[in-house]
């Protein structure tokens, strides 16, 4: 059902760049990945679209990191697992606590970024799922923006990097095992090249535009996983796809989100009449996991008949409000909201894939020379379910280790100089992929979406199955290629969600409401063989989160 490759090519006719390093994406993780790398090699960073266009920049609420005088590392280890519902990988996660203080450090002192105070202090603030406050903000709910910048400014003036902008990577190139660079369309579709690089890295972020409503930017069409899956590299976890509780509901309009961060600084969920959602649901209420406010708001609005419920901030100090939120402020005033005055309109919107291409500890994927970071990675971190502001975190810490081990493993030689040929052959009718891509939007949203049930995840894989012929027809622009990767992910997730009977974090199944320990405190691995999806489970370590004795603060 899924060919190897997105299009037809041969190498031996096709321009070549060389590099030491080629990193694909430019969000935190891409950008952090090549400034760490371009200190001993030379680097080129590829982006579909401008250097600053990633889910990165439209991140309001912060970076989680263990900062604060009462904080321990302790307690946001509990805290990552406790959320991830019991699939959050222990080694992974004292990984990302226990280096993250040192990153986000390092973003302030070394790349200037401008991170809020009070009195010379940074400002920490509490999101859902922490026990303490945490949080570190930038421009009040500007957080991503920030750290973009700055670290955009930072590679831009690095002199052995370089970045390639409006440039699609098609497909990786693998030879002998070994991944030896990637296939580019440059120029929005017009000319292709190879890059030829010793070490490849995939940093290329979500695929939240696989669902009809998302918080993510256009961007998101899960190119990174879907590509490392057609070359060989195992997937994991990716049935746990993040709903954000809060994005503002406007009918027609893309979805903005309303940072956790408001609800940190006491905003309440409520229904119509006011009455607050979860109250006596979750002994944090509105801080509670991302998946259990998500589920309750669910069950108000199937049993209120309603598509959205209401953030309500009218208690709270209106100049706080302007000036800890200017961007929320401005953006809801724009459309009508004086949130001052106003309840929020809000609504759950696809934010976060928690899986993606299994890495080891130091980002290595199980294809020699690929790694793989941020989003479109599984590093074990977010389990079932991932916690608010680990995100920016994530991609801080296992770039360095990235660059970490690119250095160590890093020998001159040759860079995979055998030519590599493809033919893709069209198959079935010629769909527009505009055409396709909204009925297959709607289809994910309908069967593959918050909560799920094995008839609408039957209806979903028949689907896929009735129009496989989209992966089998060779579209030579970006919108198309896209869809191919859009197409791929959606059937990666409706396969792991369809096999996995039970609720777990993110994933809710109507048909199995419990989660089931016993059967499915494991993993769903795939991998593409002779055109299809093979299936594997991993197991859990076998001791609970609660029974790890490993963390301490020395």
């Amino acid at each position: 059902m899924i060919p190897r490759y997105l299009l037809s090519f041969d190498t031996e006719s096709l321009p070549r760049i060389e590099c030491d390093v080629l990193v694909a994406g430019s969000g935190v993780a891409g950008l952090s990945t090549a400034l760490a790398a371009s200190r001993y090699a030379d680097v080129l960073l590829v982006t579909k679209s401008g250097l600053q266009d990633s889910t990165t920049r439209v991140a309001q609420g912060g970076i989680a990191a263990v900062l604060g005088e009462h904080d321990t590392l302790e307690a946001h280890v509990k805290d990552t697992l406790v959320a991830g519902a019991g699939l959050s990988d222990p080694e992974a996660t004292a990984v990302l606590v226990e280096e993250g203080p040192a990153r986000v450090m390092e973003l302030l002192r070394e790349f200037d970024a401008r991170f809020d105070t009070i009195d010379g202090r940074l400002d920490l603030t509490r999101e859902g799922g922490h026990s303490t406050a945490r949080v570190v903000h930038a421009r009040g709910d500007a957080t991503g923006s920030e750290v973009e910048s700055a670290l955009g400014r930072a590679l831009t003036s690095e002199s052995r990097a370089r970045v390639m902008e409006n440039a699609f990577v098609v497909d990786l190139l693998v030879d002998g095992g070994v991944c030896v660079g990637a296939l580019v369309s440059m120029d929005r579709g017009q000319n292709l090249a190879v890059v030829r690089s010793h070490s490849t890295v995939i940093a290329l972020g979500g695929m939240g535009q696989v669902y009809l409503v998302t918080t993510n930017p256009p961007v998101c069409t899960g190119d990174g996983v879907a590509m490392s899956f057609r070359a060989g590299a195992r997937v994991g976890d990716v049935e746990f796809v993040q709903f954000h509780p809060t994005a503002l509901h406007i009918p027609e309009e893309p979805k903005f989100l309303i940072s956790e961060a408001l609800r940190g600084e006491g905003a309440w969920l409520v229904d119509f009449e006011g009455e607050r959602v979860m109250e006596g649901v979750h002994p944090l209420a509105e801080l509670a996991p991302r998946d259990i406010v998500v589920a309750r708001m669910v069950e108000v609005m199937k049993e209120q008949g309603r598509n959205h419920l209401y953030l309500d901030v009218r208690h709270m100090d209106p100049d706080v409000l302007r000036s800890r939120f200017p961007t929320i402020y401005e953006h809801c005033l724009e459309a009508g909201i004086d949130i001052t005055r106003n309840r929020i309109p809000v609504s759950p919107a696809a934010h976060y894939m928690s899986g993606g291409v299994l890495t080891d500890m130091w980002g290595r994927t199980d294809i020699e020379g690929l790694y793989a970071c941020g989003e479109a990675a599984c590093t074990g971190v977010h389990g079932a379910n991932r916690l608010a502001s680990n995100s920016l975190l994530e991609g801080l810490v296992f770039s360095h280790r990235i660059a970490e081990a690119i250095l160590r493993g890093h020998a001159p030689g040759t860079m995979g100089s055998a030519s590599i040929r493809a033919r893709v052959k069209a198959s079935g009718p010629h769909v527009r992929e505009e055409l396709l891509k909204g009925n297959f939007r709607e289809v994910m949203t309908d069967s593959v979406g918050m909560v799920r049930c094995e008839k609408g995840l039957r209806e979903a894989l028949e689907f896929f199955q009735a129009n496989a012929g989209v992966l089998r027809t060779e579209y030579l622009d970006v919108a198309g290629m896209e869809l191919k990767n859009m197409f791929t992910v959606g059937y990666l997730i409706a396969c792991a969600a369809a096999r996995r009977l039970e609720s777990r974090g993110c994933h809710r199944r109507r048909d199995h409401p419990e989660p089931d320990d016993w059967n499915w405190r494991r993993h769903i691995d795939m991998r593409l063989v002779d055109g299809d999806v093979s299936f594997d489970t991993r197991p859990q370590p076998s001791k609970p989160p609660q029974e790890l004795k490993t963390y301490t603060t020395g």
